[in-house]
């Protein structure tokens, strides 16, 4: 009699199991990170978004200014849950080096908006491709940060795609102020 032996499974990777409540706080903790980043970057850019910022050719791909916030509010929270989702993996993976991507990453992203709208007034052009510099190494830490989320969490590099996107999209327009303006 002979024996049929099915083919190994292979390993699927254990995921944390259902968020406990300390758990939550921490995905409650980045999210008010995230806001406060972004609360920030709007206060350091509103005088200047209907100030000089109003005053010069736009690019003719530039959405209306409502957009903005409603995109970036959706980035912060898919950046947020992304971070939370590698976070919990801390037990069962070393996720040191992605979440210091984001750390990074999240730095770079608060940079931006007073580098571009607060410094123009000061030093003119010479902020945008301050800030164009920025985006360019805001690009390669989001690289990173998603490669390092992938190792960790497939599903947590996944959700950061549509940042990187919007990071691709808003460097051309800085792209396009900086060759514009004086």
């Amino acid at each position: 009699m002979s024996t049929i032996v099915a083919p190994p499974v292979p390993e699927t990777r254990a995921r944390a199991g259902a968020p406990r409540p300390g758990e939550w706080l921490v995905l409650g903790v980045l999210l008010a990170v995230n806001a406060g980043i972004a609360a920030f970057g709007s206060a350091v850019s509103r005088e200047h978004i209907d100030g000089w910022y109003a005053s010069v050719p736009a690019p003719i791909w530039v959405p209306e200014n409502w957009v903005f916030g409603a995109v970036w509010s959706t980035l912060y929270v898919l950046i947020s849950v992304a971070a939370w989702l590698v976070w919990r993996e801390r037990r069962r993976r070393r996720v040191s080096t992605a979440l210091t991507a984001y750390v990074v990453q999240m730095v770079l992203n608060s940079l931006w908006s007073p580098v571009f709208f607060a410094l123009y007034p000061a030093i003119g052009s010479l902020a945008t491709w301050l800030a164009l510099g920025i985006h360019m190494l805001l690009l390669l830490s989001l690289v990173v940060m998603m490669s390092e989320f992938w190792q960790v969490r497939r599903t947590a590099s996944i959700l950061v795609a549509p940042y990187a996107l919007w990071v691709i999209y808003a460097a051309s327009l800085t792209v396009a102020y900086a060759v514009v303006l004086p």
